[in-house]
């Protein structure tokens, strides 16, 4: 199995920036995406993000495009997600996933899970 740890996160200001950090490791597997995903206390978990590892195509949720940028270390085994002009309302855990079924979207099955990262955007 696959290990990922998450890291990155904290307490910012309305506007700032944040660039989370997700590490795999243990075994090598043949990944077809990264995603990152987002809770929030009360509200159903979102898919923010993914990015394929066999072309390198990215996904956005609608409520982060043009602020999050989603890319990926491969000699690092690290995907990195880089929130600009954070909005109180992307306050949440933060989690990365690794799909393997071979579907490599945001809807696709994503079965290791990291332990998750605090953001919390609050002047």
């Amino acid at each position: 199995q696959v290990q990922l740890v998450e890291s990155g996160g904290g307490l910012v200001q309305p506007g700032g920036s944040l660039r989370l950090s997700c590490k795999a490791s243990g075994s090598t597997l043949d990944y077809s995406a990264i995603g990152w995903f987002r809770q929030a206390p009360g509200k159903e978990r979102e898919g923010v993000s993914c990015i394929s590892n066999s072309d390198g195509s990215t996904y956005y949720a609608d409520s982060v495009k043009g602020r999050f940028t989603i890319s990926r270390d491969n000699a690092k085994n690290t995907v990195y997600l880089q929130m600009n002009s954070l909005k109180p309302e992307d306050t949440a855990v933060y989690y990365c996933a690794v799909e393997t079924s071979g579907i490599a979207t945001i809807r696709g099955e994503y079965d290791y899970w990291g332990q998750g990262t605090q953001v919390t955007v609050s002047s």
